[in-house]
Order: C-alpha cells, then structure tokens, then sequence
C-alpha cells in the first residue's frame, strides 16, 4: 500500500477503506508518512469529505493509536466538556472550577489555539508554573483529590491526532467536520470520561460558520460518543462576537477569575452555569440542568469554585497567588493603547474571528505551529453587540508589546459596525442529546 495512493483515492471523492485508513494513522505515528503528504491528505479529506463509515473508522484508529486512561479507580461518575473553539472561549478554565466544587470529578484533557482561536492550554500556561503534562498517575490522584485537572493530552494519548492537530492549524484545514469529529473524539474516548457536553460554536469566529454546519457536527459528535457508550451530548452556542470581553491569554484567565470572584461579564457567566447545570445532572448531582445552573451560580457566589481553581493551579505547579493578584503575576503588555469610537450610536457589529486575529498578529496566536506566544498580549473590549457609545468613548484596549500598530488599529475598525440601533445575538441555539 502506498500513501500517495490514499491520497488519489480521496482526492478523487472514492471511500476510503478500514485498511487505507490504518495505514495513514500508523505511518503518522511512526513518522513514515511525511509532513507533505499529510498535509496533502487532510485537504483532499478537507474538500471531498467522508462518509460516517470512514469518520468513524479515522476516529477510532486514531483513538487506538496510542494509550488509554482508566479512570475507573476515581470515585464518581467523570464528566467532561469540549469546545470546539472560539474568540475569548475561557469557559473551560472556570467551568472546571464550577463543576468540581460540586463534588463532580472532571478529568479535562485539553488543546492549544488553532488560526484565530484560542487553546485553554495556552491560557493556562500564562500562570507562572502551570504544568499542562504531568504523569498519567499523577493525573488520576490530581482529579481523585481536587476533583479537576486541565491538562493536556500525553504523549501515548490519540499520538496520531498530536501531529495531524498541529498540521491542520498550519494548512487551514482546521474546519472540516470529519477532522474536527475525528480530532475531538479520538481524544475524549481514550481519556476514559463516562460524560461529555460538547460546546459547538457557531458564526463568524466559529470553524463552522452556520447553524446547519454546526448541528452536523453536533450531530456527528454526539452520535460517535454514543456509538462506544458514553453519556454524551452537545449544545451549539454563538461565536459572531467573541465570548466575555477579553481576548488573549493572560487577559482571559484574569477574565476567568474575575468570574470565579462572582464578578464575571453576563454571556460568560451564562454560558458557563448553563453547561455546568447540565453536566450536574450527568454527575447525579442535580435532577434537572436549571437546579444544576443554580447549584453553579452557588458555588460561585460561596467562593468554593475560587478555592477549587486555586488548588488546581496550585497542585499543577502554577503560581496560586495569581487568584488574589492576577496582575501581579501574569505576564503584563508594555502598552495599553485605547481605541476610540469614530462615532456615536449602538455597536452593532464584532467580526469574531477577525478580533481573534487581530490578537494573533500581536503575538497572542500562532501563524506556524512552532511559533512561541506572547502571553501578555491580547484585546479587551469594553463594548459589545447592543451596548451605545459615544464617538471619542474607547471601544476597546489593545494589549500590545510594540507601540507601532496602526496595522491592527485598522484591521479593528474595520470589523466593528456601530449604527443606530443593534439586534443582540442570540447565545445558545439549542441542544442535542
């Protein structure tokens, strides 16, 4: 069997086989296969697509490319949650935090940013120390004793999805809804969860730009979960404006304290206890996912969702002081640089992926895999969809190390509408169970 006659046969829109499949996933593995004919598969995958028989067999031979956890000696029913990624989408960092001050053990294997998005990895990694590898066993004791670990995936964990992740960050075939099915579930279902609420972002700063596209991956997701026995569902929430008002790394775990302080901005705090009431209800927690949001709103308002996020950085090597002075101890931007309103009326457009962007060419994303961050730099809005301004009013701070960014200043102007009146988005579209 030879690679390059995989990548024919899906190139020319064929099926391709079980074995056609394993070959592909053991020579990424083994590095026999090289980076260009990777790269030329994923797009042939990424225009010609796949059927459910072939995303179901690349989701399980990547799966099986490597280790997988036994959770089972932790007590409890593990519950996990998965984005599939979006412009200021911290929610993993509290959500955690919220979940496990519940009682409810979450084991959250997470990713690093991928084209305009951010990873919950990167963010984390702003906090001086914080360890996102630590032993398989370390691990299990961290979710046992805290009731929450985010880290990344080991290197025996989905291997094969480890390099194709980082190939399709770099030849923008990140939004494909075979590879993105195939990327999140290999993982999830090696991780051992017994849960899984998914978070499908949908809109201008989403990977899946409509609402039809996202409830196909929904659906794919949900029915690959369900198709090896775990507990699974998804919600499809809005991605046209980025979520919360920071973007960028260290912003945002600021943002993600601020939240866990009980002083969090609306669609953030929403979004977070909407998904934690349900995965209270798949914890046996809560009967139903609205006493679920209570018991979240709770936990924060009592400081327990503070504490457990402390231990949880404090337990994964990171600086724990960083939740009573965030400032102090995350990384800070040389310049903060205002950007005023051209005129008055309502915002009436944020062009997600663009803010996203606009962050990744400050340093805070990256353009090529092997790129470092800069952690400290980012944008934090001070309005958004529906909010008035007046002309002269800032709209937003740009974060940034170099002083010189008329670049970014235009690319901003141009994706932020201001009119006379606004329609709010709607935040989450529905749900599938």
């Amino acid at each position: 069997m030879r690679m390059v006659d995989i990548i024919h046969a899906k190139r020319s829109g064929l099926e391709l086989t079980d074995d056609q499949i394993q070959f592909f996933v053991d020579g990424v593995v083994s590095g026999d296969i090289p980076d260009y004919q990777t790269s030329a598969l994923l797009m042939a995958i990424y225009f010609q697509g796949m059927t459910d028989q072939e995303q179901s067999s690349l989701t399980m031979k990547m799966m099986e490319s490597g280790d997988h956890l036994d959770l089972s000696s932790i007590p409890g029913v593990k519950v996990d949650k998965h984005s599939t990624g979006g412009v200021g989408d911290k929610v993993s960092i509290p959500l955690a935090a919220v979940v496990a001050a519940l009682g409810i053990p979450v084991p959250m294997i997470s990713g690093r940013g991928l084209g305009h998005t951010g990873g919950t990895l990167d963010k984390l990694e702003a906090i001086p120390g914080y360890q996102v590898e630590i032993s398989e066993q370390d691990f299990i004791n961290q979710v046992t004793k805290d009731k929450c670990a985010i880290i990344g995936a080991t290197g025996n964990i989905a291997p094969a999805d480890k390099k194709i992740y980082a190939l399709r960050d770099v030849t923008d075939t990140v939004d494909s809804i075979p590879l993105i099915a195939g990327s999140i579930m290999s993982k999830k279902i090696a991780s051992g969860t017994d849960a899984l609420i998914i978070d499908v972002k949908t809109g201008a700063g989403a990977f899946m730009k409509t609402l039809d596209d996202s409830r196909n991956l929904a659906k794919a997701l949900v029915g690959i979960g369900k198709g090896v026995g775990m507990q699974c569902m998804a919600m499809i929430t809005d991605m046209n404006q980025p979520l919360g008002n920071a973007v960028g790394n260290a912003l945002e775990i600021k943002e993600s304290i601020e939240l866990l302080k009980n002083n969090g901005p609306h669609d953030l705090v929403e979004l977070t206890t909407t998904i934690g009431g349900y995965m209270a209800v798949m914890g046996n927690v809560a009967t139903t996912p609205e006493d679920g949001k209570q018991m979240c709103q709770r936990v924060i308002e009592n400081g327990d969702a503070l504490a457990s996020f402390k231990k949880m950085v404090a337990d994964q090597h990171g600086d724990a002081t960083v939740v009573d002075n965030p400032d102090g101890v995350l990384p800070q931007a040389k310049y903060q640089i205002e950007l005023p309103a051209k005129v008055s009326g309502v915002v009436s457009k944020i062009v997600a992926d663009e803010i996203g962007i606009a962050s990744m060419l400050l340093g805070g994303g990256r353009q090529k895999a092997d790129d470092k961050l800069d952690y400290s730099v980012g944008i934090y809005l001070h309005h958004k969809i529906g909010d008035s301004i007046s002309a002269g009013e800032s709209l937003l701070t740009i974060y940034s190390n170099r002083e010189k960014i008329d670049d970014i200043k235009d690319l901003l102007y141009d994706n932020i509408e201001i009119s006379d009146s606004a329609t709010a988005p709607t935040l989450i579209y529905e749900t599938i169970e």
